[in-house]
């Protein structure tokens, strides 16, 4: 009967964590909920002006461009979320 193989190698063992965790800075959350207020507030604000016919001298001039900036600002807010900890 053939003999087993001996095992050459050591013992794996993993190896060990020498990082702190990371922890987000004290900015970003109030940072993300303030931008996705700011996009939402944007958003509202121009499909009640827009619906009354209500003039606002800046949103008004920019038309549907208000639902992009309302988005971007939501977006924003979003790809901070990625980075909190």
């Amino acid at each position: 009967m053939a003999k087993s193989k001996v095992r050459k190698k050591a013992v794996y063992t993993p190896p060990q964590k020498s990082k702190a965790p990371e922890v987000s800075p004290r900015w970003l959350a109030p940072a993300m909920v303030v931008l996705w207020l700011i996009g939402l507030a944007w958003i509202a604000t121009f499909y009640v002006t827009a619906s009354t016919g209500t003039k606002v001298p800046l949103m008004s001039d920019l038309g549907n461009w208000n639902l992009g900036i309302g988005f971007v600002a939501i977006i924003l807010g979003v790809v901070l979320a990625t980075r909190w900890r």
